[in-house]
């Protein structure tokens, strides 16, 4: 997104001290010219700035840059300002992107001032993680059966990934992240769970089911954003670009040429919360019959 490296690169210079607190910002129209951008577009990342603190609209000035203390210099710096900053990074621009020394730039701070709270960045990431899955729990007092309180706890979960799609990349399932929020997530998913009247191992591995099925379809969000990102083709402009070679594909094939067929006659969007709902029921249906509940 080319407002987002305007504003990365403007952020730099301020973290440098080229451009020092008081000092102009270029003109949203000078900024236009330079990275040969819409007007619509320059404007944006100037907004992206100030939305930070990072940079204010001043009388008769322009956009100058704002003083240390204003924007959440140093010396205010805060540990949840860094996690916060860092999961805004992480969601517009996937995990792959964040770096210690850029969560400083864009805090407007010394490249070394975010290892005073946190070790690293394999630290920052847990922290971001444990914020995100704090967002949102559940009732004090559950109401209705095992399958309602199952699907409130999935829909939260996909709800979460949705906001934040780099929380699906941290880790295989087979390897569970040790974080408090998380753990809220997982009790309400095993209470719902443990009315199947189950042994303990039978237990565990429903929930792995649960939420793998969850966290496999959102490892797909932050990929379908990339993919966007790199390529600049939408899915529609992608598949109309592996026309010739998806048609090829049906050579040989007769249920998956019919189905295409079919498809191109209709019309279909592939929608990757329709099919997380699809999934969900057919899970919780597989579990009712299972253990005839």
């Amino acid at each position: 997104m080319k407002y987002v490296a305007i504003a990365d690169e403007l952020r730099e210079r301020i973290a440098r001290g080229e451009l020092p607190p008081g000092a102009r910002v270029p003109s949203t129209r000078r900024l236009a010219a330079e990275h040969g951008v819409a007007l619509a577009t320059a404007a944006k990342a100037l907004e992206r700035l100030s939305q930070e603190g990072l940079v204010r609209a001043e009388p008769r000035s322009g956009t100058v840059v704002a003083d240390r203390d204003r924007r959440g210099g140093q010396r205010g710096l805060t540990r949840e300002q860094l996690v916060r900053t860092a999961i805004a990074i992480a969601d517009t621009e996937g995990l792959g992107a964040l770096s210690m020394r850029g969560v400083a730039a864009r805090l407007g701070v010394a490249a070394m001032a975010p290892y005073r709270y946190v070790r690293g960045k394999d630290e920052l990431v847990l922290l971001m993680a444990d914020a995100a899955f704090g967002e949102r729990g559940y009732p004090a007092k559950p109401s209705g059966d095992w399958r309602e309180r199952l699907t409130l706890g999935g829909r939260t979960l996909w709800a979460l990934f949705r906001r934040h799609p780099w929380l699906a990349q941290l880790g295989p399932i087979t390897r569970p992240l040790p974080l408090r929020n998380l753990a809220v997530h997982g009790e309400w998913a095993l209470s719902a769970l443990a009315e199947l009247n189950v042994d303990a191992a039978t237990l565990c591995n429903l929930h792995v089911l649960f939420f793998g099925h969850i966290q496999g379809m959102a490892v797909h969000l932050e990929r379908e954003q990339s993919a966007l990102a790199s390529s600049g083709l939408t899915d529609d402009d992608w598949m109309d670009h592996q026309a010739p070679a998806v048609a090829a594909m049906t050579t040989g094939h007769p249920t998956f040429a019919r189905m295409l067929a079919d498809l191109t006659e209709t019309g279909y969007d592939l929608v990757l919360d329709d099919i997380f709902e699809l999934g969900m029921r057919a899970l919780l249906d597989g579990l009712a019959l299972r253990f005839r509940r």
